[in-house]
């Protein structure tokens, strides 16, 4: 488990979607957060205060953790006189970027000498089966969506919330760095050999009671180019009973894709259904989760409205509204 509190590394994130991670550090474990570290030119801003490596210190943090999540997962040049900063400051250095803290030896050097540990969240830590899609006890709830980015963790962890408070059988179930590093447990889904993906998440959502649910934490979108294979793995290992589709309303292509449009709502309820009905032919889509975030009130309303009256399906920003149609949905 990593040492708390944390200090959170925006590095030099050129937007707020970039922080990802260190966003929804944020959002669900406030009481872990001391502060930020932004680098210049850094377009992100979590409203934390921000901090040096002393003062953070002197505040407590016990980690830094690198915030950043940009395409391909690359730990910048620019960011390691930083991170060396606060490991010879004592402090632990956590990531869940593809490139390895422990792949950079003025790093290791600086964490050995002052006693520190560097984490690779996106490390794989134990070896996963193959999938044999074998029906399991208990139930299961995917978030899919229309891109990448779009809210399916925040859905996911939404829902545990409002489980819990209504005293159900819930466990969120990370598949990604961030998911990890908020809960401490999970498969770095993007990080598995292939042939091995479904089974890690046939492996993390075992055979459970007939009324617990597992709420998986989506990842991709089966429309991504680049990240159809991570999605496609936790539909098939995932095994969902039930689905709920995420969107944000506002983007004009794919992320990280120009040239690639979004899908209709309609064509990912679709092929998400015909895709999961391979290992479920039972699976339902039971709602719709909207990313509302760039939308002011009157907006945000207007646009679950028309989607809910369009798609005949409960239509909540669960972060903003709270979880609970999508809850009740839920057989």
């Amino acid at each position: 488990m990593l040492k708390t509190p944390y200090l959170l590394f925006l590095g030099d994130a050129p937007d707020a979607l970039t922080a990802k991670v260190a966003q929804g550090i944020k959002d669900w474990r406030p009481e872990f957060c001391v502060g930020q570290l932004r680098l210049e030119g850094c377009k992100a801003d979590l409203g934390l205060k921000d901090m040096t490596i002393a003062e953070a210190r002197e505040a407590g943090a016990q980690t830094l953790v690198v915030g950043a999540a940009n395409r391909g997962g690359v730990i910048s040049q620019s960011w390691v006189a930083t991170l060396v900063e606060a490991a010879e400051a004592g402090m632990d250095i956590a990531s869940g970027l593809h490139n390895r803290l422990t792949a950079q030896p003025a790093l290791v050097a600086a964490a050995e000498k002052a006693g520190t540990h560097l984490y690779d969240v996106r490390v794989p830590q134990e070896e996963y089966p193959i999938a044999d899609g074998k029906r399991r006890a208990g139930k299961r709830c995917l978030a899919v969506g229309t891109d990448c980015s779009v809210g399916k963790m925040y859905t996911a962890l939404a829902m545990e919330r409002e489980m819990h408070k209504r005293e159900m059988k819930a466990s969120f179930r990370a598949t990604g760095q961030t998911g990890i590093l908020i809960t401490g447990s999970g498969v770095p889904l993007d990080a598995v050999v292939a042939d091995f993906m479904a089974g890690s998440v046939e492996h993390i959502t075992p055979d459970n009671d007939a009324d617990h649910w597992d709420l998986i934490e989506g990842q991709g979108s089966l429309f991504h180019p680049s990240f159809s294979g991570v999605t496609m793995a936790l539909i098939h290992g995932g095994q969902p009973d039930a689905l709920v589709l995420c969107h944000e309303p506002t983007r004009t292509h794919m992320r990280g894709l120009p040239h690639y449009q979004l899908p209709t709502l309609e064509a990912l309820r679709d092929l998400s259904l015909e895709t999961a009905r391979v290992v479920n032919p039972d699976v339902k889509v039971v709602g719709i989760s909207v990313n509302t975030a760039a939308l002011n009130d009157a907006e945000a309303k207007a646009c679950l409205e028309e989607i809910e009256s369009r798609m005949g399906l409960p239509t909540i920003d669960p972060f903003r509204q709270g979880a609970g149609r999508l809850v009740d949905a839920l057989d």
